[in-house]
């Protein structure tokens, strides 16, 4: 089971959790990051490293933010992979 990043992580987009992720499979939008589902191996080394909170283990997903399972699947497919730390959203 993946992880997904979910709406906290919308118009501010930290990056500290894609120079920590061993695979690879964060995904850089125009307004948020997305995780690969077929990518991540579930290893959490992302989790403790979201300032926002916006990433959750499939299964934990908060209810209102159950659609963001399916965010991440499609818009990761369309979206550049990022694997260095830029400068978020949140602070321009």
């Amino acid at each position: 089971m993946p992880h997904v990043v979910c709406q906290p992580c919308f118009n501010c987009k930290y990056t500290d959790c894609v120079v920590v992720c061993p695979v690879e499979c964060f995904y850089e939008g125009d307004k948020m990051l997305y995780i690969h589902p077929d990518e991540c191996i579930d290893c959490e080394a992302c989790v403790p490293e979201c300032p926002v909170e916006a990433i959750f283990h499939e299964d934990n997903v908060p209810d209102e933010w159950k659609e963001y399972v399916e965010i991440n699947a499609e818009k990761s497919a369309d979206a550049p992979v990022i694997t260095e730390k830029k400068e978020p959203l949140a602070d321009n």
